[in-house]
């Protein structure tokens, strides 16, 4: 095949591709997209299983500690998405000069991340401590009895209390793990997560259930075993990103002399400021998606609780596979390879929704079968697997809508990605599980599964984005 390499945009945009290079690479292609997306399928597909087996460990306990646990970590999920999308506007330079060559332009742009995650830690931490208790409190359903209400309030809060310790390694780890991926070598942070989810997975069995004589915690367990394997994480990226002789030379000289041009901190700053509120909004509307959901009871908030746990594993690969569109796709750009970029995002687009098709099948077969592990009532469990179903009719659809995110935020399209992410969330997705939820008699599973089908618009906007090719730009050309 006839390799295009041009710095071109208008030539880049108006080349046309034949069906058969839209959907197929050669092996040179495929390989490349291995080593990049193989490492980050195992890491987070293992960290799902560990979620999972975490789950079912919480759910042992009871109905109520399950929802309480489910409750918190989808309030920790804003949190969580802040980091990653304050992270993603300083990435899109890291890639973009990792693909130049330029190794002082990727130190600056985790600078930028360092500075970025700590204020947003401690701006966290403050509201978490202050407010938790607030914010648990408005998804827990007026109807629920309040013997119920002050347990599942209780079990919330104690576990929040503890998770807030671990947001600062969490946040450190993921300035160091994304500068990693950014440059194509994902191993270190696969590894480093792998050893902390065995870490966590040991630490829950032990202080949850009281084993071997230690004190039997409960959710309190499982928020102490996630702090010590979050810390664990952090130190086994540290040594590995700093000792001698280590592939991850951009990170030689970090500290020294730490500053970053005045000339790149606007220009990271309009990058980043878009996708951090973008994730802030996407991740408080998929809250406000539960909220609405938790109207119908706390069994709903149990059943989506194992859906999303179980989901989430099936989920991985296109997850992957759009998060790699980023990485490969803001190489080509950064080299100012701009055809080759856009074929590539193409080619991801297709391997993305293929994978789909398999891994649904497989979530499809799983939905009826893992439910039946949790200690919860035989309705929760049904509901729990027609939500599966959903999620798994549903696959090919947020596939596609999930690379389209990531090929056009690999062009620094920041501004693009937060109307086409979080205002679709707003403007369509939440307005109607809100409208669904509270003004109709239809039942919870119904309103989920309409929720879900509203993502076919996104494809839709998302393919005209893509196709237009407004995103194909290098933005560090004259950095």
């Amino acid at each position: 095949m006839q390799n295009f390499e041009t710095g071109n945009r208008e030539e880049a945009i108006r080349y046309k591709f034949t069906l058969k290079e839209c959907l197929f690479g050669d092996a040179d292609f495929y390989r490349r997209v291995a080593t990049v997306v193989v490492p980050m399928i195992v890491q987070n597909t293992l960290s799902n299983i560990v979620g999972l087996l975490d789950n079912i460990m919480v759910g042992q306990v009871g109905t109520l500690p399950m929802s309480a646990v489910a409750i918190v970590n989808q309030i920790l999920f804003i949190f969580y998405l802040c980091i990653w999308g304050s992270l993603a506007g300083a990435g899109i330079y890291s890639t973009q000069f990792f693909g130049k060559g330029d190794m002082e332009g990727v130190r600056y742009a985790i600078r930028f991340k360092l500075l970025t995650a700590i204020t947003i830690f401690t701006i966290a931490a403050f509201i978490l401590h202050n407010l938790g208790p607030d914010i648990i409190s408005l998804y827990i359903s007026a109807d629920t009895l309040e013997a119920d209400r002050i347990a599942t309030m209780g079990y919330a809060v104690g576990y929040l209390t503890i998770m807030i310790v671990g947001l600062a390694p969490f946040s450190l780890a993921q300035v160091y793990a994304s500068a990693m991926r950014e440059s194509g070598r994902t191993t270190l942070p696969m590894v480093a997560s792998m050893i902390a989810m065995l870490i966590n997975f040991v630490f829950n069995a032990l202080l949850i259930f009281g084993l071997f004589g230690l004190p039997k915690m409960g959710v309190l367990g499982a928020a102490i075993a996630t702090v010590i394997s979050r810390f664990t994480e952090l130190a086994i990226i540290l040594v590995g990103a700093h000792r001698p002789g280590t592939h991850y030379g951009f990170f030689n000289g970090l500290y020294r002399n730490f500053r970053i041009p005045g000339s790149l901190v606007l220009p990271i700053l309009t990058k980043s400021l878009p996708l951090l509120c973008n994730e802030f909004l996407w991740s408080l509307a998929q809250a406000s998606l539960l909220q609405a959901y938790s109207v119908r009871g706390i069994a709903v908030i149990a059943a989506m609780n194992i859906s999303g746990t179980i989901s989430q594993i099936f989920n991985e690969v296109f997850l992957s596979i759009g998060n790699s569109t980023g990485i490969i796709v803001g190489q080509e750009l950064g080299a100012d390879r701009l055809v080759n970029a856009r074929r590539s995002a193409w080619r991801m687009a297709s391997l993305s929704i293929m994978s789909t098709f398999v891994m649904g099948s497989l979530l499809a077969i799983a939905a009826p079968i893992i439910p039946q592990i949790y200690n919860t009532g035989d309705d929760i469990k049904m509901l729990a697997t027609r939500c599966i179903w959903v999620v798994a009719m549903v696959m090919p659809i947020n596939a596609y809508a999930n690379v389209s995110y990531f090929t056009m935020r690999s062009g620094g399209k920041t501004a693009v990605t937060f109307l086409f992410d979080s205002c679709f969330a707003w403007v369509v997705t939440v307005p109607s599980a809100y409208i669904l939820s509270r003004f109709t008699a239809l039942p919870a599973l119904n309103v989920f599964m309409i929720v879900s089908l509203l993502e076919i618009l996104k494809c839709i906007i998302g393919f005209c984005l893509v196709k237009s090719g407004v995103w194909v730009r290098n933005i560090v050309k004259a950095a």
